[in-house]
């Protein structure tokens, strides 16, 4: 694989080019069965990152036949994330973990059961609601008005468009944990909302902090310095 392509780790989240950590295998059913001729391809890739080397394993079940002298494949049938199980993000201690459950739970079980998984994802966004803002507990969609002139513009509008997708937003003013009936393209949306909300809010937060941290002891430094100097 000469040219490679891009690829994001799944454990440490880096950005890099696959070219010769990748290897796969393709496995042929031929028997005779109800469902008719198919091939599971299995595939490893193993993280270029130094300071990573950990491998990921996928696999995708397709319709195939027998044609011109080669297996081809044709329809995609299933597919599945086996290591790591989810596409979930790997994120800081310091946010809290009841939210880093449920949304890695809501991750793992996105496709098998979006419903589960947005009840999670909305238990989760509440959450996060909660602890960063210290808001009055409630409806969900009561807290989010609460942060509306807390929060900027943008995020408050990704946050307000989400709870109004299909039966999402339908559910919104009811309990919590209720399970709603959602597919897995409105479950990705809640997940994709709180992994920003985390970033933003959190991960930008502390960062800020480190930085602000830093140019405190670097001008303590300095001033202890220039004090000594004129001793």
């Amino acid at each position: 694989m000469a040219n490679g392509f891009n690829w994001q780790c799944p454990h440490c989240q880096r950005h890099v080019t696959i070219t010769d950590t990748i290897t796969g295998n393709a496995t042929i059913l031929r028997l005779a069965n109800a469902e008719g001729r198919r091939t599971l391809n299995t595939t490893f890739i193993v993280c270029p990152n130094p300071e990573c080397l950990k491998f990921s394993l996928n696999a995708m079940l397709y319709e195939s036949e027998w044609r011109a002298g080669e297996e081809r494949l044709l329809k995609p049938i299933k597919s599945w994330a086996l290591i790591p199980p989810s596409s979930a993000k790997v994120f800081p201690e310091y946010i809290p973990q009841p939210l880093l459950d449920d949304y890695t739970e809501a991750c793992l079980i996105r496709n098998d059961s979006p419903k589960a998984s947005a009840t999670l994802a909305r238990r989760c966004l509440q959450g996060i609601i909660r602890d960063f803002w210290a808001v009055k507990p409630g409806r969900l969609v009561d807290e989010i008005e609460a942060i509306k002139e807390k929060t900027d513009p943008l995020t408050w509008a990704a946050i307000d468009t989400v709870r109004q997708v299909g039966n999402i937003g339908a559910h919104m003013e009811k309990d919590i944990n209720l399970i709603v009936d959602v597919d897995p393209n409105e479950a990705e949306l809640l997940i994709n909302l709180i992994e920003t909300l985390f970033q933003d809010w959190y991960v930008n937060r502390e960062e800020r902090k480190k930085r602000l941290e830093a140019i405190v002891d670097m001008g303590a430094e300095k001033a202890e310095a220039r004090a000594q100097k004129n001793q």
